[in-house]
C-alpha cells in the first residue's frame, strides 16, 4: 500500500518531451486500461482521437497559427482590436470555459500554481514575451509525438466529463507506470473545430481535452512538482 501512495504520488505533469516515437501498441495499451475505469452504466461516454506523425503536426501548426492571432488581443489598440473581432480567427470556436477566470474560491490556487511554476523556469510575472512563448508550448504539445483528443457525449453532460476523469486517470497512471509522461491540457480545446477537420467524430461528442503524450526529456521543467493540498482542503466540517 505504501509503494501504491508513493507511485501516485510520484507522477508529474510533462511539459518537455523527446521526440522519440511512442509505439501504437503502447498508446492502446493504456488507452485499455483507462477502459477499466467505472462509468455511468457502463455507457462509456467519449471517444478518443489520437494524433501523431503528420496529422499531429498539422494540428500543432494550425493551434500555433491561431494562437499568434490572438496572444496580444488584450494589449492591442482599439482599431487592432477592432480588426480582430470582425476576423475572428484564432477566438474560440468552442469550450469558452477554458479562458473563463477562475471563481474567487479556486483563484488562490490557480494563482499558487502559475506563481511557483513560472519561479520554477525563471520567468518574471513582467515578462510578456517569455510567458507568452511558454504558454505557446502548449501548441506545440510540449514536444510530444502523440496528442490525445478526448470528446465526451453531449447527453450526459457532468456525468460524461465524470467518467472521461476517470478514464484519464487510469490511463495517465498506466502511461507512468510504462515510463512515458503525460501532461492533460485543457488549453487545446479551445479550437475543436481544427481537430474535427482530421478525425471523423460524431457531432454528438464535444471536446473535453487534450492529453500529451511521449517519453519525458531531461529538462528543468519536468522536476516542478505541484502543491498537492491536504485532505483537510476538501473535507468540510460537521454542522453544529
Amino acid at each position: 500500500m505504501d509503494d501504491f501512495s508513493t507511485f501516485l504520488a510520484s507522477r508529474r505533469s510533462t511539459r518537455d518531451f523527446l521526440p522519440e516515437p511512442v509505439p501504437m501498441e503502447m498508446i492502446e495499451q493504456i488507452i485499455e486500461d483507462g477502459l477499466t475505469a467505472p462509468s455511468w452504466s457502463n455507457t462509456r461516454p467519449f471517444v478518443v482521437a489520437i494524433a501523431t506523425g503528420e496529422v499531429r503536426d498539422r494540428l500543432s501548426e494550425e493551434f500555433l497559427r491561431r494562437w499568434n492571432a490572438v496572444k496580444d488581443f488584450r494589449g492591442s489598440g482599439i482599431f487592432r482590436k477592432i480588426g480582430s473581432i470582425f476576423r475572428r480567427y484564432g477566438f474560440p470556436t468552442s469550450n469558452w470555459l477554458v479562458v473563463k477566470k477562475y471563481h474567487k474560491d479556486l483563484l488562490p490556487r490557480s494563482r499558487k500554481i502559475g506563481k511557483d511554476l513560472y519561479a520554477h523556469m525563471e520567468i518574471e510575472r513582467e515578462d510578456k514575451e517569455a510567458r507568452d512563448g511558454f504558454w505557446a508550448r502548449n501548441y506545440e504539445f510540449f514536444g510530444a509525438p502523440v496528442e490525445l483528443f478526448l470528446f465526451t457525449h453531449k447527453s450526459l453532460g457532468k456525468f460524461a466529463a465524470s467518467d472521461a476523469g476517470l478514464f484519464m486517470q487510469n490511463l495517465i497512471l498506466s502511461a507512468h507506470s510504462k515510463g512515458l509522461g503525460t501532461c492533460p491540457q485543457g488549453a487545446v480545446a479551445v479550437w475543436e473545430d481544427a481537430v474535427r477537420e482530421e478525425f471523423e467524430i460524431s457531432k454528438n461528442y464535444s471536446l473535453l481535452c487534450g492529453i500529451c503524450v511521449g517519453y519525458p526529456s531531461q529538462d528543468s521543467i519536468n522536476e516542478f512538482g505541484a502543491n498537492r493540498i491536504p485532505p483537510s482542503e476538501i473535507i468540510p466540517p460537521l454542522k453544529r
